[in-house]
């Protein structure tokens, strides 16, 4: 039998890594897990504690904790969290934590995973690896509508301020900075409908598998 499928899905925030990961892993009939959603958890977390999420004990303290039902929380995705997540997903043993979580779930029944260190870390040999971009005045503009649907109080100017510290923080890490695998498949979505980028990165997997 052959291995089950593991595809790679890296880039940074807001440049529809996720819509794009859980449509194709529906069509390609695989779990679908988002890595980021681990680290925002554990940032809520930290938060909630009232323990300073930069701080590597309270950090990993959290990650070991850290919960099925952690990921189902409602207050996950807000400028807060968005920040606290880059500052614990800095700390090496807080990704120690969550390395064996990932791994796991790919391995049972193959998976396509999306995060910032999936192809570079997590599964170096995925089968296919996509690094999604895109500029960051039209990912700006995705997070600011996303954050605005939900009802939160914010400027566009905010948000892109804060994905651009993001970027930096991201970028800059000692711990699996965010960069393009060497085998990855650049993927910019600055101009593409969510139809135009599935089409693109199915014919990119397809290719490989061919």
């Amino acid at each position: 039998m052959s291995a089950p499928l593991i595809v790679a899905i890296d880039g940074p925030a807001a440049a529809g890594k996720g819509t794009l990961a859980r449509r194709l892993a529906a069509a390609l009939g695989l779990p679908y897990l988002d890595t980021g959603l681990l680290y925002r958890a554990v940032a809520r977390r930290v938060l909630d504690a009232g323990a300073d999420p930069a701080e590597p004990i309270a950090a990993e303290a959290e990650a070991q904790a850290l919960q099925p039902a952690d990921l189902e929380r409602a207050d996950l995705r807000s400028p807060d969290v968005d920040r606290a997540a880059a500052a614990v997903a800095s700390i090496p043993g807080v990704r120690a934590a969550l390395l064996a979580f990932q791994r796991q779930f790919g391995r049972a029944q193959g998976a396509v995973l999306d995060g910032r260190d999936i192809g570079t870390v997590i599964f170096p040999d995925a089968d296919a690896k996509l690094f999604v971009t895109a500029s960051v005045a039209a990912r700006a503009e995705r997070r600011f509508r996303e954050l605005c649907a939900r009802g939160a109080d914010v400027t566009l100017q905010e948000v892109t301020d804060d994905l651009q510290a993001r970027d930096a923080a991201d970028a800059a890490r000692e711990a699996a900075p965010l960069r393009q695998a060497d085998d990855a498949v650049r993927l910019d979505t600055t101009d593409l409908d969510p139809d135009g980028a599935f089409a693109r990165a199915m014919a990119i997997i397809e290719s490989g598998r061919g």
